[in-house]
């Protein structure tokens, strides 16, 4: 198993990080990919990754922060991009329910980041909330199709997810697919399996039984479960082929935790 998101430097985790990586491991987790949100995460992620196998990082500024982007953390972030145990750039993308960062910041600054993907050559991790048309039309014109990436906390419809296919693009499902009448369960029972990976998005989303609480990335076998009764396919079945699709996606080393 694989949580493909996860910001285990938040502070949530401060009390007890060593511990819920353990835990991850021995829930039979072999790779945690933790992402960053602004320069200060994405340097934590990259650290965090140096110093435990089977973690990799992500860098890049979330839509929130987008208003923090200067020249100077671009070439920061451009830096970081070329260690070894990066494997993305993300977390990057348009959040149109906050608004933190004025929409014209936020789309000026997810260019730039998907033009530095593709300098790169890696793929993206992208953030869409109520945003849907605006960041497709995005990611179409900086042909990410190029690099490819993940619609991460995937919220649209099954035809948003062939649009992203359609762009060398992964949908990603978490914790929400076992909500009661959850609207992601009924999108991911008709995405080809090829094309979704699983994450925890932790400490947030937490799955039931733990709705409410901290999420951890020990809790993606939730997710798996869930895909695997929605799909009506074997755990085990399931698990190579999302594990494949995360690999593939993020080239993967073989060390795990």
């Amino acid at each position: 198993m694989i949580d493909t998101h996860a910001h285990l430097n938040f502070p949530e985790f401060d009390p007890d990080r060593e511990d819920i990586i353990r835990a991850a491991a021995d829930c039979g987790l072999s790779t945690i990919i933790n992402i960053g949100t602004d320069l200060e995460t994405s340097i934590e992620s990259v650290e965090l990754a140096d110093s435990h196998d089977g973690i990799y990082a992500a860098v890049g500024f979330h839509p929130h922060d987008s208003k923090k982007f200067t020249r100077r953390d671009k070439e920061k972030i451009e830096r970081l991009a070329q260690h070894p145990k990066v494997v993305a750039i993300g977390e990057i993308g348009l959040d149109y329910y906050r608004d933190y960062s004025p929409r014209d910041i936020q789309q000026k600054v997810f260019r730039e980041q998907l033009a530095m993907a593709r300098a790169f050559e890696m793929p993206v991790v992208v953030h869409i909330r109520q945003a849907m048309e605006d960041c497709m039309k995005i990611l179409a014109e900086q042909k990410v199709y190029l690099v490819g990436g993940v619609l991460h906390c995937f919220h649209g419809t099954a035809e948003d997810a062939q649009r992203a296919a359609d762009m060398n693009l992964l949908v990603s499902f978490g914790g929400s697919l076992t909500f009661r009448k959850s609207r992601s369960a009924k999108v991911a029972a008709d995405v080809p399996i090829e094309n979704i990976i699983l994450e925890t998005d932790c400490p947030f989303i937490a799955p039931e039984p733990y709705r409410g609480k901290r999420n951890q990335p020990a809790y993606v076998r939730y997710a798996y479960r869930e895909l695997s009764k929605i799909r009506n396919i074997s755990l085990d079945k399931l698990e190579k082929t999302v594990d494949e699709n995360a690999h593939h996606l993020f080239n993967l080393g073989d060390d795990c935790l």
